[in-house]
């Protein structure tokens, strides 16, 4: 069990892990709270935006859309390796998906294949939406990778978690696709590798 991060802690340790940081409007106090409980969490998820243009992308995440308001994570990582803080609190991010994953990622083992959509992982986990069309095609620059890895590692360092608590929205429900471009082992890999 652990208590959210406080948006000043966030900060800190971001930029502990030398990630380049920027805050987003009233990040610090944008959040779907009023919608159900933030926490205790649990790890990190990581997703693509289907976008690009990293301003209208920000803006997006931020603000959300018509059906789904922001926001839409708690940061979102660009092209040029930035994480744009967005929110702090619940997001809109992870959605349903399936209580066996959590419970994996609670006790840091292989995740199973998500088959149920039982669980509402916007009260369980960060999220970090990454700049990507999501197409496979669209590149991610090392820049970007390395933000993604330090900003995830920046979490589970404050936590005491391993990389095993770091995974992918298609890991969560078989819902979705992302990220797509890049495997989440690859991924936990480059964060246990950080963590030594």
């Amino acid at each position: 069990m652990a208590t959210p991060i406080t948006a000043t802690a966030f900060v800190a340790a971001l930029k502990k892990e030398g990630v380049r940081v920027e805050e987003v409007r009233d990040w610090r106090n944008h959040n779907r709270n009023h919608k159900g409980p933030w926490g205790p969490v649990h790890g990190v998820m990581i997703h693509h935006t289907v976008t690009s243009g990293s301003k209208e992308t920000v803006d997006l995440i931020y603000d959300g859309r018509a059906d789904l308001p922001g926001p839409l994570s708690h940061g979102c990582i660009t092209k040029d390796g930035t994480v744009h803080l967005t929110g702090h609190g619940r997001a809109n991010h992870a959605g349903l998906g399936d209580d066996d994953v959590l419970r994996a990622v609670i006790a840091e083992r292989g995740l199973p294949t998500p088959n149920e959509r039982n669980t509402d992982g916007n009260r369980y986990f960060y999220g970090f939406e990454c700049e990507n069309l999501g197409d496979g095609e669209d590149p991610w620059p090392e820049e970007q990778l390395d933000a993604i890895e330090r900003a995830a590692a920046a979490l589970c360092r404050h936590h005491g978690w391993g990389a095993r608590s770091v995974v992918g929205h298609l890991e969560w429900t078989d819902q979705k696709s992302d990220p797509r471009g890049f495997t989440m082992d690859a991924l936990r890999e480059r964060i246990a590798d950080r963590l030594k």
